[in-house]
């Protein structure tokens, strides 16, 4: 644990940049492209989240959604075209990239990926290991069972996030010394709503919970100054933030942005 968090748990604050920053205004349309991540780069990131899903042909590619349509104005899903055909499809002007650009193109960047599909685990842990990239990358899933299998194939290489039911294991106060669930670090929404009503999960003892478990603690999709402020003198550990212009100047300001 402690040569992961020494690889991409690097620094003492983790801004991460949510699908490269949709919010920065050079961004506004272009998410998950290749151009926002460059963009986030010369903002003074060097942790950026992304998404993966699989192509028709088996090529993991950057995008959020299961469809195409929100952000490229374009029926169908990614699964049911093959690579090439998404190339013919822009995200504001920009091409759906394919998850080993991002690592050719941001060599120094560390990537936090999210499995949003059946069937890209293996994928992806063999696109790790061919880009020498264990030391880079931290791989999370709202699917357990899709973090499991990640794991069953990379074994503790890769950082990796507690699952959802470790998550409601230590909000439910269950994990505890052995009973504490697999995973790095805890990546969570400050709610959560369960059967219509909210559920908070991030409080002052839920950190000191997770850190007394040698975790740590990541809060999405935060972009509110206030909350941005609150949730660091809370004592989180990092913030995935679209507003990536307000977290590095909340940053600059208390002394934590590093890159």
């Amino acid at each position: 644990m402690r040569q992961l968090a020494e690889g991409y748990f690097d620094r003492q604050f983790i801004a991460m940049a949510h699908r490269g920053g949709p919010l920065l205004a050079e961004n506004v349309g272009k998410e998950n492209t290749l151009r926002a991540f460059e963009n986030a780069w010369r903002l003074g990131y060097r942790h950026m989240e992304t998404d993966v899903h699989l192509t028709k042909d088996g090529q993991l590619v950057a995008f959020h959604d299961a469809e195409l349509e929100r952000v490229t104005g374009r029926p169908g899903g990614i699964g049911e075209h093959s690579y090439a055909q998404l190339r013919d499809i822009s995200v504001g002007g920009e091409p759906i990239p394919l998850m080993s650009e991002l690592f050719e193109a941001l060599p120094g960047a560390r990537f936090n990926i999210d499995i949003k599909m059946d069937g890209a685990e293996e994928p992806l842990a063999h696109l790790v290991n061919w880009h020498q990239a264990r030391h880079r990358v931290c791989v999370a899933s709202f699917s357990s069972r899709r973090i499991r299998r990640f794991r069953r194939y990379m074994g503790a290489r890769v950082a990796t996030t507690v699952g959802p039911v470790g998550t409601s294991m230590t909000v439910g106060r269950v994990a505890a010394g052995p009973l504490a669930p697999p995973g790095l670090v805890y990546q969570v929404p400050e709610h959560h709503t369960v059967a219509g009503r909210p559920v908070r999960i991030v409080s002052p003892a839920f950190i000191d919970r997770v850190h007394r478990l040698g975790k740590f603690v990541h809060v999405w999709t935060v972009n509110q100054r206030a909350d941005m402020e609150r949730l660091i003198d809370w004592g989180v550990d990092g913030l995935i933030v679209d507003s990536i212009d307000v977290l590095k100047d909340v940053l600059v300001g208390r002394g934590l942005w590093d890159t």
